[in-house]
């Protein structure tokens, strides 16, 4: 096979893992089966640089799916699943980025802004009477999350607990 055959195969299964489901790590153990050692496959012998191409594509589609539950503009669409699936999700790319030694600091740091503009932008529409509280999470989950992000508590708007459901 042909190192441009390879490749192609390697830039079709990136996009299927940056565009697959919650929880991309199974797409790329999917992925690196259908790649290496599944008979209907290519059979192809993978180098590190292809493997950590492929855990760039999760890291991708991490946060990809992270910053969707960060934006205030999904909140009233289908595709959004709260804060709760936002911190679940930043749970797993932490582990994931942690185990396979890959670097995370700039998504935390996007998705630790984007979660301060968040909770604003929700304090203000809800205060204001626009819309109720979208939050389905408790203050607890939130405070880890922005802990997890690299945020303490004194850094989140004032006002924000007003938006979690009671306990």
């Amino acid at each position: 096979m042909s190192k441009s055959d390879k490749d192609t195969y390697l830039t079709e299964e990136f996009f299927v893992i940056e565009q697959s489901g919650e929880i991309p790590e199974v797409t790329l153990y999917e992925s690196l089966h259908y790649l290496t050692d599944d008979p209907e496959g290519p059979v192809l012998h993978l180098n590190s640089n292809d493997i950590i191409l492929l855990k760039h594509a999760v890291v991708k589609r991490y946060r990809n799916i992270i910053l969707r539950d960060l934006d205030p503009e999904n909140r009233d669409k289908g595709i959004y699943r709260g804060l709760e699936r936002c911190s679940a999700n930043w749970q797993r790319l932490l582990k994931f980025c942690t185990r396979e030694k890959l670097e995370f600091s700039e998504i935390q740091t996007e998705a630790a802004n984007l979660l301060q503009e968040f909770l604003q932008q929700e304090t203000v529409d809800v205060q204001s009477g626009n819309r109720s509280s979208c939050i389905n999470c408790s203050q607890a989950e939130i405070e880890e999350l922005a802990i997890l992000l690299g945020l303490s508590t004194d850094d989140l708007p004032e006002g924000w607990q007003e938006l979690c459901p009671a306990a």
